[in-house]
């Protein structure tokens, strides 16, 4: 009989405790931090490029048709280097409602060369050169090496004029020299800048250097 009894009063605890785990509120747990305390969360370079490019469109909005009415714009250069782009440049920014610059190449005149053809050998070259200095012709070079090898010049003038005397008297001594414009390709810098019409301004007062700069009128975009 007592057997019977301690079984029951037995079960019943293990019933009650189970129903007390069962039905017990369960402790909060903090959510852990994805990252230390000071570190930077990874980002994917997928995720900032999409950032970067959002921003850049907000920044770069077209203007309307009513915002560019109401603007007057300047092209104004050509700026031999960038540090008088810079300088102008920040001289303007203050005074104008915007202002971009763009860079463009140009071919610039460095002389005129004046030559005579590559030879078919080096000896013939020495040759030739040592007929013109018998025949008082001084400043001339035989080229040793490169596209212009054997080649014997003739002197490189800054006028035309003065390259085709050259070329005359040479060919009276029985030459056949020749005549090429040598040319330099080299960056030039602009300036657009942006004005409210009725609020211009006078750029000459503002840029620090206004020599061999031309200003033009462009419509604004």
């Amino acid at each position: 009989m007592f057997a019977r009894v301690l079984f029951v009063l037995l079960l019943a605890g293990n019933i009650g405790v189970a129903a007390w785990l069962w039905l017990a509120p369960k402790p909060s747990v903090a959510a852990m931090p994805v990252t230390d305390v000071g570190v930077p969360q990874l980002v994917l370079l997928s995720e900032q490029m999409g950032a970067a490019a959002s921003a850049a469109e907000l920044a770069e909005a077209p203007r309307s048709a009513t915002d560019l009415a109401r603007l007057s714009c300047t092209q104004l250069g050509p700026f031999g280097t960038q540090a008088d782009l810079r300088r102008t440049m920040a001289a303007l920014t203050p005074r104008v409602d915007r202002v971009q610059f763009r860079e463009t190449r140009t071919t610039r005149s460095r002389g005129w060369w004046v030559f005579l053809p590559a030879f078919s050998d080096r000896t013939s070259a020495l040759s030739a050169a040592r007929t013109l200095s018998g025949q008082g012709i001084r400043d001339y070079y035989v080229v040793t090496a490169g596209d212009q090898q054997n080649t014997i010049s003739l002197g490189l003038f800054r006028d035309r004029e003065n390259a085709e005397r050259r070329v005359a008297e040479v060919q009276a001594l029985g030459f056949l020299p020749g005549i090429s414009e040598r040319q330099d390709e080299l960056p030039e810098y602009w300036l657009e800048f942006a004005t409210v019409v009725g609020a211009e301004v006078n750029w000459r007062d503002i840029v620090p250097d206004t020599a061999n700069l031309v200003a033009t009128p462009i419509g604004c975009r």
